[in-house]
């Protein structure tokens, strides 16, 4: 098929369809003699694969590491294995997002706090200072991502 068909079987553009080719991801494209695109059926199926695994949070990297040429060359235990890690990254940043929210939710009962005789650079001194963030110590969520960081360079 063109790209064309290709483009309107997927919903992606050819723009988008010729840079997942020119960056590898998609390796199941041949040149008829006009110099056309021509593509088969598991273009559809690996595009398909693409964009799921974009929105599931795979970087192209990652899937270029991950998609075989075609899927019969799929690897069983590389397939687990990268759906775990990006399982595990999922989990450390929803824990990262939760400690966030929960250190921006204790901010803002900081900040609504105000007492009505200070004004609001006063008050948010006040609260930088009870929170330890104008000590110049490091706020607890670097802390956490630096050692989420940590973790992810260790499994990698």
């Amino acid at each position: 098929m063109k790209i064309g068909e290709l483009a309107q079987r997927t919903g992606l553009a050819a723009s988008r369809i010729r840079f997942y080719e020119r960056i590898g991801l998609l390796q199941t494209v041949e040149r008829e003699a006009n110099g056309y695109r021509s593509y088969p059926d598991e273009a559809v199926v690996m595009l398909n694969l693409i964009t799921t695994a974009q929105q599931a949070g795979f970087s192209l990297d990652e899937l270029r590491a991950l998609l075989p040429a075609s899927l019969e060359q799929w690897q069983h235990g590389s397939l687990v294995n990268a759906i775990k890690r990006k399982i595990d990254d999922i989990e450390a940043l929803q824990q990262q997002l939760a400690q966030s929210k929960a250190h921006l939710a204790e901010v803002l009962t900081q900040v609504e706090a105000k007492p009505e005789d200070i004004d609001c650079a006063t008050n948010a001194k006040r609260v930088l200072s009870q929170m330890g963030l104008g000590s110049g110590k490091r706020p607890a969520l670097a802390d956490n991502k630096t050692e989420s960081a940590r973790k992810k360079a260790r499994r990698h």
